[in-house]
């Protein structure tokens, strides 16, 4: 393909898509070039290093995740929208969760939701500083909750990639683990029961009823401080 043809969001598009498909550490530019039938150096006419190639595509999706209209919806309402959108984000696209940790990350995308973020809060009734620590403590609540299936994914193509039977390891430790959690009696209580799953696993609607308690404490502060001001 010529040089010409190719354009910065083509490379971003098929960039995401390498990177669902082959995690944080299957990216490179002769990857990426043979996925665009182009040359590597055509890739970077148009952009200059893996580290500018990450942040570019892990901008990109943050304009995946819905923005609520405040203007039509309640803070509440708004906040929930907000943060299952970007869970739902996470979860489509692990890999960001990875490269939080290995990479600078900015951009409009991740900006204009950041400042949506604040604008929730701030509707809600907090002021300014305490908008900003009701909006990182969420982020870092929907963030940490995508940590679990994020890391599942790079530990499953790790094994496989390492010509390991992934499914028969995983096997082995879930009973290592099941054994060793047995010793212990709550969690053996749990795993007696009929609807035990998996040792590891998170049970159902997890990130829902953490959100739902998060939001439940903001909603008696913001109460407990408009108390405090009719004294």
């Amino acid at each position: 393909m010529p040089r010409d043809t190719l354009t910065a969001d083509r490379i971003v598009h098929a960039a995401i898509e390498l990177l669902d498909d082959e995690g944080l550490d299957g990216l490179n530019m002769r990857s990426l070039a043979k996925r665009l039938g182009s040359a590597a150096t055509a890739v970077y006419w148009h952009i200059k290093t893996k580290d500018d190639l990450v942040r570019l595509v892990g901008d990109a999706i943050w304009h995946e995740v819905e923005l609520p209209d405040l203007g039509t919806t309640d803070w509440r309402t708004a906040a929930a929208a907000h943060a299952g959108s970007m869970h739902a984000m996470l979860t489509r696209h692990p890999w960001l969760v990875q490269a939080f940790g290995s990479h600078l990350l900015h951009g409009p995308g991740q900006a204009r939701n950041n400042d949506l973020s604040l604008a929730i809060y701030e509707k809600a009734g907090f002021a300014s500083d305490d908008a900003d620590r009701a909006a990182a403590t969420v982020f870092t609540f929907v963030l940490g909750s995508a940590l679990g299936p994020a890391a599942q994914v790079s530990l499953n193509r790790r094994l496989s990639k390492n010509g390991a039977d992934a499914e028969q390891l995983m096997a082995d430790a879930m009973t290592s683990a099941t054994e060793t959690a047995m010793q212990f009696p709550r969690l053996r209580e749990r795993l007696d029961t009929a609807a035990a799953m998996e040792y590891t696993a998170a049970p159902d609607s997890t990130f829902e009823f953490g959100l739902r308690s998060l939001l439940d404490g903001f909603e008696a502060r913001l109460g407990d401080d408009g108390a405090s001001r009719r004294k």
